[in-house]
Protein backbone atom coordinates (compact mmCIF):
# COMPACT_ATOMS: atom_id res chain seq x y z
CA UNK A 1 0.00 0.00 0.00
CA UNK A 2 1.32 3.09 -1.08
CA UNK A 3 0.54 7.14 0.28
CA UNK A 4 -1.00 7.80 -2.54
CA UNK A 5 -3.26 5.09 -2.20
CA UNK A 6 -3.97 5.56 1.39
CA UNK A 7 -4.92 9.12 0.74
CA UNK A 8 -7.45 7.91 -2.17
CA UNK A 9 -8.64 5.41 -0.69
CA UNK A 10 -8.68 6.36 3.21
CA UNK A 11 -12.26 5.61 3.75
CA UNK A 12 -11.73 1.64 2.65
CA UNK A 13 -8.77 1.73 4.93
CA UNK A 14 -10.44 3.51 7.69
CA UNK A 15 -12.84 0.55 7.70
CA UNK A 16 -10.10 -1.89 7.86
CA UNK A 17 -8.32 -0.02 10.39
CA UNK A 18 -11.53 -0.13 12.43
CA UNK A 19 -12.91 -3.28 11.97
CA UNK A 20 -8.82 -4.51 12.91
CA UNK A 21 -8.58 -2.26 16.62
CA UNK A 22 -12.04 -1.53 17.49
CA UNK A 23 -11.79 1.42 20.09
CA UNK A 24 -7.90 1.43 19.69
CA UNK A 25 -9.00 3.22 16.36
CA UNK A 26 -9.42 6.29 17.93
CA UNK A 27 -5.87 6.58 18.99
CA UNK A 28 -4.33 6.03 15.13
CA UNK A 29 -6.68 8.97 14.87
CA UNK A 30 -5.42 11.12 16.98
CA UNK A 31 -1.59 10.10 16.10
CA UNK A 32 -2.07 10.93 12.02
CA UNK A 33 -3.76 14.36 13.15
CA UNK A 34 -0.75 15.01 15.77
CA UNK A 35 1.68 13.74 12.97
CA UNK A 36 0.14 16.13 10.11
CA UNK A 37 0.40 19.24 12.24
CA UNK A 38 2.91 18.81 14.47
CA UNK A 39 5.25 17.59 12.43
CA UNK A 40 7.15 20.09 10.38
CA UNK A 41 8.54 17.31 7.58
CA UNK A 42 5.00 15.44 7.15
CA UNK A 43 2.86 17.88 5.93
CA UNK A 44 1.29 15.73 3.22
CA UNK A 45 -0.25 13.28 5.73
CA UNK A 46 -4.15 13.31 4.72
CA UNK A 47 -5.96 15.20 8.14
CA UNK A 48 -8.97 16.84 6.11
CA UNK A 49 -10.49 13.62 4.34
CA UNK A 50 -9.20 11.36 7.42
CA UNK A 51 -11.37 13.68 9.35
CA UNK A 52 -14.03 13.28 6.92
CA UNK A 53 -14.05 9.58 6.46
CA UNK A 54 -14.70 8.93 10.07
CA UNK A 55 -17.36 10.93 10.65
CA UNK A 56 -19.03 9.37 8.20
CA UNK A 57 -18.45 6.10 9.36
CA UNK A 58 -19.63 7.45 12.67
CA UNK A 59 -22.84 7.94 11.31
CA UNK A 60 -23.21 4.32 10.52
CA UNK A 61 -23.90 2.71 13.48
CA UNK A 62 -22.63 -0.58 12.12
CA UNK A 63 -19.16 0.71 12.70
CA UNK A 64 -19.86 1.63 16.40
CA UNK A 65 -18.02 4.96 16.25
CA UNK A 66 -18.95 8.24 18.82
CA UNK A 67 -18.68 10.93 16.72
CA UNK A 68 -18.40 13.09 19.49
CA UNK A 69 -15.56 11.28 20.94
CA UNK A 70 -14.15 11.59 17.06
CA UNK A 71 -13.92 15.50 17.21
CA UNK A 72 -12.65 15.88 20.68
CA UNK A 73 -10.08 13.31 19.53
CA UNK A 74 -9.01 15.21 16.55
CA UNK A 75 -9.82 18.91 18.10
CA UNK A 76 -7.44 18.03 20.66
CA UNK A 77 -4.91 16.32 18.44
CA UNK A 78 -5.05 19.46 16.22
CA UNK A 79 -4.10 21.87 19.29
CA UNK A 80 -1.75 19.75 20.82
CA UNK A 81 0.10 19.34 16.99
CA UNK A 82 0.28 22.62 16.45
CA UNK A 83 2.16 23.87 19.66
CA UNK A 84 4.49 20.99 19.05
CA UNK A 85 5.18 22.44 15.96
CA UNK A 86 5.34 26.03 17.43
CA UNK A 87 8.13 24.76 19.64
CA UNK A 88 10.15 22.79 17.11
CA UNK A 89 10.12 26.35 15.31
CA UNK A 90 10.98 28.01 18.36
CA UNK A 91 13.64 25.43 18.89
CA UNK A 92 15.23 25.60 15.10
CA UNK A 93 15.68 29.47 15.78
CA UNK A 94 17.61 29.41 18.46
CA UNK A 95 19.73 26.39 17.39
CA UNK A 96 20.76 27.90 14.17
CA UNK A 97 23.33 26.95 12.36
CA UNK A 98 24.27 23.86 14.68
CA UNK A 99 21.11 22.05 13.00
CA UNK A 100 21.11 23.10 9.79
CA UNK A 101 20.27 19.28 8.93
CA UNK A 102 17.21 19.97 9.81
CA UNK A 103 16.54 22.71 7.70
CA UNK A 104 17.24 20.37 4.67
CA UNK A 105 14.15 17.88 5.67
CA UNK A 106 11.76 20.63 5.13
CA UNK A 107 9.96 21.69 1.82
CA UNK A 108 11.26 24.92 1.33
CA UNK A 109 8.53 25.68 -1.39
CA UNK A 110 6.01 25.05 1.12
CA UNK A 111 7.28 27.03 3.93
CA UNK A 112 8.14 30.16 1.66
CA UNK A 113 4.53 29.64 0.76
CA UNK A 114 3.51 29.31 3.97
CA UNK A 115 5.92 33.07 5.17
CA UNK A 116 4.01 34.73 2.42
CA UNK A 117 0.76 33.88 3.47
CA UNK A 118 1.70 34.69 7.18
CA UNK A 119 3.39 38.05 6.42
CA UNK A 120 -0.03 38.63 4.02
CA UNK A 121 -2.55 37.58 6.86
CA UNK A 122 -0.83 38.19 10.16
CA UNK A 123 -1.53 35.98 13.10
CA UNK A 124 -5.10 34.79 11.58
CA UNK A 125 -2.67 32.65 9.07
CA UNK A 126 -2.81 30.40 12.29
CA UNK A 127 -6.98 29.97 11.98
CA UNK A 128 -7.64 29.96 8.33
CA UNK A 129 -4.46 28.30 7.40
CA UNK A 130 -5.54 25.56 9.02
CA UNK A 131 -7.78 24.65 6.13
CA UNK A 132 -4.99 24.61 3.77
CA UNK A 133 -3.05 21.28 3.73
CA UNK A 134 0.75 22.16 3.78
CA UNK A 135 0.04 25.92 5.19
CA UNK A 136 -1.08 24.24 8.16
CA UNK A 137 2.44 22.26 9.26
CA UNK A 138 3.99 25.13 8.34
CA UNK A 139 2.04 28.50 10.13
CA UNK A 140 2.56 27.04 13.43
CA UNK A 141 6.49 26.25 12.46
CA UNK A 142 6.64 29.48 11.53
CA UNK A 143 5.00 31.03 14.42
CA UNK A 144 7.21 29.56 16.40
CA UNK A 145 10.81 30.55 14.44
CA UNK A 146 9.47 34.44 14.66
CA UNK A 147 9.05 34.46 18.40
CA UNK A 148 5.25 35.06 18.03
CA UNK A 149 4.10 35.95 22.17
CA UNK A 150 2.91 32.16 23.07
CA UNK A 151 -0.41 33.35 24.63
CA UNK A 152 -1.26 34.94 21.27
CA UNK A 153 -0.49 31.95 18.98
CA UNK A 154 -1.85 29.56 21.46
CA UNK A 155 -5.74 31.63 21.30
CA UNK A 156 -5.67 31.57 17.37
CA UNK A 157 -4.20 28.09 17.58
CA UNK A 158 -7.27 26.66 19.68
CA UNK A 159 -9.98 28.59 17.80
CA UNK A 160 -8.14 27.38 14.48
CA UNK A 161 -8.30 23.64 15.61
CA UNK A 162 -11.55 23.64 17.06
CA UNK A 163 -13.19 24.99 13.77
CA UNK A 164 -11.18 22.88 11.19
CA UNK A 165 -12.37 19.40 12.57
CA UNK A 166 -15.51 20.84 13.79
CA UNK A 167 -16.24 21.54 9.75
CA UNK A 168 -15.06 18.31 8.68
CA UNK A 169 -16.19 16.73 11.44
CA UNK A 170 -19.89 17.83 10.33
CA UNK A 171 -19.86 17.68 7.00
CA UNK A 172 -18.47 13.98 6.89
CA UNK A 173 -21.52 13.07 9.83
CA UNK A 174 -24.05 14.31 7.80
CA UNK A 175 -22.59 14.13 4.03
CA UNK A 176 -20.51 11.11 3.94
CA UNK A 177 -22.89 8.61 3.32
CA UNK A 178 -24.62 10.29 0.43
CA UNK A 179 -24.27 8.04 -2.13
CA UNK A 180 -22.68 9.90 -4.96
CA UNK A 181 -20.13 10.83 -2.27
CA UNK A 182 -18.95 7.53 -1.06
CA UNK A 183 -18.78 6.51 -5.01
CA UNK A 184 -16.67 9.43 -6.01
CA UNK A 185 -14.86 9.55 -2.60
CA UNK A 186 -11.55 9.61 -4.76
CA UNK A 187 -12.44 12.16 -6.53
CA UNK A 188 -13.41 14.68 -3.70
CA UNK A 189 -10.47 13.77 -2.10
CA UNK A 190 -8.67 14.95 -5.21
CA UNK A 191 -11.25 17.88 -5.57
CA UNK A 192 -10.39 19.16 -1.91
CA UNK A 193 -6.18 18.64 -2.82
CA UNK A 194 -6.65 20.89 -5.61
CA UNK A 195 -8.34 23.59 -4.12
CA UNK A 196 -6.36 23.37 -0.84
CA UNK A 197 -2.63 23.98 -3.13
CA UNK A 198 -3.76 27.03 -4.88
CA UNK A 199 -2.07 29.36 -2.23
CA UNK A 200 0.91 27.31 -2.89
CA UNK A 201 0.35 27.43 -6.94
CA UNK A 202 0.20 31.71 -6.69
CA UNK A 203 3.02 32.14 -4.24
CA UNK A 204 5.32 30.14 -6.48
CA UNK A 205 4.11 31.94 -9.17
CA UNK A 206 4.69 35.40 -8.52
CA UNK A 207 8.61 34.62 -6.72
CA UNK A 208 9.13 33.00 -10.45
CA UNK A 209 7.40 36.12 -12.06
CA UNK A 210 9.26 38.59 -9.46
CA UNK A 211 12.54 36.81 -10.29
CA UNK A 212 12.08 37.23 -13.66
CA UNK A 213 11.55 40.91 -13.27
CA UNK A 214 14.71 41.52 -11.85
CA UNK A 215 16.58 39.68 -14.11
CA UNK A 216 15.23 41.73 -16.99
CA UNK A 217 16.04 44.91 -14.70
CA UNK A 218 19.72 43.81 -14.13
CA UNK A 219 20.37 42.64 -17.61
CA UNK A 220 18.68 44.86 -20.00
Amino acid sequence: MTLIDFILHIDDHLVTIVNQFGGWSYLILFAIIFIETGVVIFPFLPGDSLIFAASAMAANPKYGLNIWLIYLVVAFAAVLGDTANYEIGAWSTRAGEEHSWFNKLINQNNRLAAEKFFERHGPITIVIGRFIPFIRTFVPFISGGSKMHYGKFIAYNIIGGLLWTGLFTIIGFFFGNIPVVKDHFSMIVIAIILVSVVPIAIVALKKKMSLKSVWEITNP
